[in-house]
């Protein structure tokens, strides 16, 4: 779409919580697309982390580093749900979705204004925990080799993950919206993470931003972490909702805790 062969890329930020290999899957994509000048590495931010990717990104070519950037939002949670656990499993889904940001130097930048956000103390309000295996490697000949290492299913106290959620979210987008100049009133869409429906609901109302300027697409994906966002904002501008000269209004929160907002100018 943005008419960019993958050789023209130079860096390719992958924001995931689930690589096919621990040790990353932005090189495999790098390679995959042949974007053989393009550097490649992966952004761990849980369901915040394709905001952070955005932002990251903006500053590579902000700082003339790069010119054109890859960020891919890509996750399959489907492989951490516990099937037997209701509050988690039927939240869940696969998806992935990218943007492509170029440097423009005769225009003003996109990016108007952004928040970023941790708080590990909540830590252990959503967590997918390393499940330590039985001893170390054997390297002696003839020794037993170690257990195979894992990860836990996915664990979620909903109820605080919510008044998180609705606490910190309005918050952020206020400081992103202040950085920017603007008003709620004066954001085109509201895109955010589709975690909850009741979470767009109450954001939207604190904003006071009309529920049918809000993107959702919960009902038809689920929860697809960092790449909910990426797939509702395709899904807007392939329906011709979104259009150029829009101001969009993003936030994600979740895993860490983190939660991360910005304020675009899309096309």
């Amino acid at each position: 779409m943005a008419g960019v062969a993958p050789s023209e890329v130079d860096l390719i930020l992958l924001c995931t919580s689930s690589p096919d290999d621990a040790f990353g899957g932005a090189c495999l994509v790098q390679a995959g697309l042949g974007a053989s000048n393009a550097a490649a590495f992966d952004l761990t931010a849980a369901c915040s982390g394709f905001v952070v990717g955005l932002v990251s990104a903006t500053q590579y070519i902000r700082c003339g580093s790069a010119r054109n950037v890859l960020v891919i939002g890509a996750d399959a949670l489907s492989r951490y749900v516990d099937w037997r656990d209701r509050g988690t499993c039927i939240l869940f889904g696969d998806g992935a979705g990218a943007v492509l940001l170029r440097a423009a130097p005769s225009q003003p930048c996109a990016l108007l204004g952004f928040d970023l956000n941790s708080d590990g103390t909540g830590n252990k309000h959503l967590t997918a925990c390393y499940q330590g295996a039985g001893g170390a490697k054997a390297t002696a000949p003839g020794a037993a080799p170690s257990d195979t290492a894992r990860f836990h299913n996915i664990a979620m106290s909903g109820s605080d993950v919510f008044k998180f959620a609705v606490r910190s979210v309005p918050m952020t987008l206020t400081k992103s919206l202040q950085a920017a100049g603007l008003e709620a009133s004066q954001v085109d869409w509201l895109v955010m993470h589709q975690a909850n429906q009741r979470i767009l609901d109450a954001v939207s109302q604190r904003l006071a931003i009309a529920p049918e300027r809000v993107v959702s697409n919960i009902a038809r994906f689920g929860n697809t972490s960092a790449a909910s966002i990426p797939l509702a904002l395709d899904g807007a501008v392939r329906s011709g909702d979104v259009q150029a000269g829009h101001t969009l209004a993003t936030a994600g929160f979740g895993a860490g805790l983190s939660w991360a907002s910005a304020i675009i100018k899309w096309g």
